[in-house]
């Protein structure tokens, strides 16, 4: 795995820049929720094997077009996480996450693709493959997912923010809650965290899929350490700032 330096330090000065753009219009607004829409859905996507380029999902979600040659599901999964994603402004505003949240989320971006599985719990053993690592038993998950979402306002008083939207990430994909689709809506809830303490939507590239996989193992095996995916998530949260900079000026 690849060593990342913890960024947070340079990401609280790039902050301070970005506050200084703000208050943004509606305009600007509406334009920056567009690329981050595409940019997002593409990437999350992406992450998991989904095959539709940036371009692509583009069209997809921007002409509601199919790609030939391309699985359906890669469509459903476009298109459910572009819905996912529409709500995610919202509940920034919220005090606090709810597992209902949680689950909606899901239930959005899955339902085209499983119905009866969507925004529901796992009832049944996953493996994930590629680490030694086991999920929960199905039956712990309703519990540590009540724990999962108490804990949060703890994280949220005692971190940084960065920390505070990465953890929220980790602990989520390690109980695995849903048969398919963890990752997806762990890396929304790690940009509601974000959003709602004022930072920028982070992309993780399918470019550092490596590193970002490594950073979880890290954490659920062998070393159980979550410093490093806390280090790799700052990165990705200063390189996202430094894009929105550029929209930013582009913008100006």
């Amino acid at each position: 795995m690849s060593e990342y330096e913890n960024k947070i330090k340079e990401v609280d000065a790039l902050q301070k820049e970005i506050n200084s753009y703000r208050p943004l219009n509606e305009q600007q607004l509406k334009e920056l929720r567009g690329y981050y829409k595409i940019g997002l859905t593409y990437s999350s996507n992406a992450l998991e094997g989904n095959s539709l380029t940036e371009t692509e999902t583009k069209i997809v979600l921007e002409d509601g077009l199919t790609i030939g040659g391309k699985p359906l599901k890669d469509h459903y999964e476009a298109t459910g996480h572009a819905a996912a994603f529409d709500i995610i402004f919202n509940l920034a505003k919220n005090k606090e996450l709810s597992e209902a949240d949680i689950l909606k989320l899901h239930h959005l971006f899955y339902h085209q693709i499983n119905v009866e599985q969507a925004g529901r719990y796992r009832q049944q053993q996953v493996i994930i493959t590629g680490t030694d690592f086991i999920p929960p038993a199905a039956k712990l998950v309703p519990t540590l997912m009540k724990e999962y979402v108490a804990g949060l306002a703890i994280l949220e008083n005692e971190k940084h923010p960065v920390e505070y939207a990465a953890l929220a990430h980790l602990d989520f994909v390690e109980i695995h809650p849903f048969v398919d689709g963890n990752g997806r809506v762990a890396r929304l809830l790690m940009n509601i965290v974000l959003l709602a303490k004022g930072y920028v939507i982070t992309i993780i590239p399918p470019a550092v899929r490596r590193d970002y996989i490594d950073a979880i193992k890290a954490a659920q095996t062998g070393q159980k350490s979550k410093q490093p995916f806390i280090n790799f998530i700052s990165n990705m949260v200063l390189e996202s700032q430094k894009d929105y900079l550029r929209l930013l000026k582009a913008l100006k």
